[in-house]
């Protein structure tokens, strides 16, 4: 898929979980860090690549933790050594990330995740992420923006950052 503002290509990350993840949020049991460190590990396989062929890239993506995001950076190399080992470099490639973190309270998101359907995740694990997530800070590159803005402008804060 395409990201119609900027041209670039689109990853829902969701689309990426193997069948025991999704498998096991449908039963209401949250991940944990062997579930997602995998998933997080094909992720960057999948930025890598693009990015390496010049292409640009979006990525939806719930990495709550700090160390998800170094994954998603530098994948095998500068992570957990659960990722597959094959290929060490003394210089690890990493993917230039920018991470929009999307803000909101609880009660905002949870109200919007009752409304989704058709999704794997049940609403009932929103507590769970909130209780994982880490938000970025420095020196991490990203920026934050609240949900409480209408999705044009959080577009158009994304877009002109990205300039």
């Amino acid at each position: 898929m395409t990201s119609p503002m900027l041209g670039w290509k689109f990853y829902d990350a969701d689309d990426y979980h193997p069948e025991e993840n999704r498998m096991k949020m449908g039963k209401g049991i949250p991940l944990n860090d062997q579930d997602r460190i995998p998933w997080l590990c094909n992720l960057h396989d999948i930025l890598l690549r693009d990015v390496a062929s010049g292409q640009h890239v979006v990525l939806a993506c719930s990495a709550l933790k700090k160390a998800y995001r170094d994954i998603l950076i530098r994948g095998k190399d500068g992570a957990s050594p659960k990722c597959d080992e094959t290929g060490k470099d003394k210089h690890p490639a990493e993917v230039k990330l920018l991470v929009v973190h999307l803000s909101g309270s609880f009660e905002v998101i949870s109200g919007r995740l009752l409304k989704r359907k058709g999704h794997f995740m049940p609403p009932e694990l929103l507590e769970s992420q909130f209780e994982t997530l880490e938000p970025p800070s420095a020196p991490e590159n990203f920026i934050q923006i609240s949900v409480d803005k209408n999705l044009s402008e959080i577009i158009a804060t994304i877009v002109e950052t990205l300039k």
